[in-house]
């Protein structure tokens, strides 16, 4: 299911070194509202529904995740920031206890969308403190795509609640795929 490529979905570049932004970064890292965080709930949460294109979806979603979690952590390292460990900018280790446990699909979706809300308000926090303009344009590339991941989970509850056809629900798989189509 998951493929690894060399390449990043981002280009990171640093243009100056910033060891207080490289540590705030690592609250997208391994906090509450980070790419880990969002990578193993949804893996999580896609177990247990069984509508097989929200499951698609959700693990392209994972995947996209762990993909952010490498921007991140290459920024982290060109800023110059401390060695990577699973922890926040306060040193506090990640824990499961930052994944939600709903199994019913509809509580599932909304919790996905409220954890994109979280994140996308955190980057918007620290996209306050960057002043390398590289940094700035990662952050907010980062808050987009949220937004689009915010965007077709709520078009998935949507679907579920007016009981569609599948194809409808194939739609968001093709939807999802067109907006990786800007990235390359």
């Amino acid at each position: 299911m998951f493929n690894f490529r060399k390449q990043l979905f981002y280009p990171i570049h640093v243009d100056r070194q910033d060891p207080a932004l490289a540590k705030v970064l690592l609250d997208h890292y391994a906090g509450r509202n980070s790419e880990l965080s969002s990578a193993i709930q949804y893996l999580n949460h896609r177990s247990n529904i069984s509508n097989r294109y929200i499951r698609e979806l959700l693990g392209l979603f994972a995947a996209e995740e762990l993909g952010h979690m490498e921007l991140i952590s290459t920024a982290i390292i060109k800023l110059g920031g401390p060695p990577l460990k699973c922890v926040n900018s306060q040193g506090a280790p990640w824990g499961t206890h930052y994944i939600d446990q709903s199994v019913e699909a509809i509580a599932v979706l909304q919790v996905d969308v409220q954890t994109e809300n979280r994140c996308c308000q955190l980057y918007q926090q620290h996209l306050e403190l960057a002043s390398d303009p590289n940094m700035r344009l990662m952050i907010n590339f980062l808050i987009r795509r949220g937004e689009v991941h915010k965007r077709l989970l709520q078009k998935a509850q949507l679907l579920i609640r007016d009981t569609r056809p599948s194809e409808d629900f194939n739609e968001l798989i093709h939807e999802y795929k067109m907006s990786l189509q800007v990235l390359e």
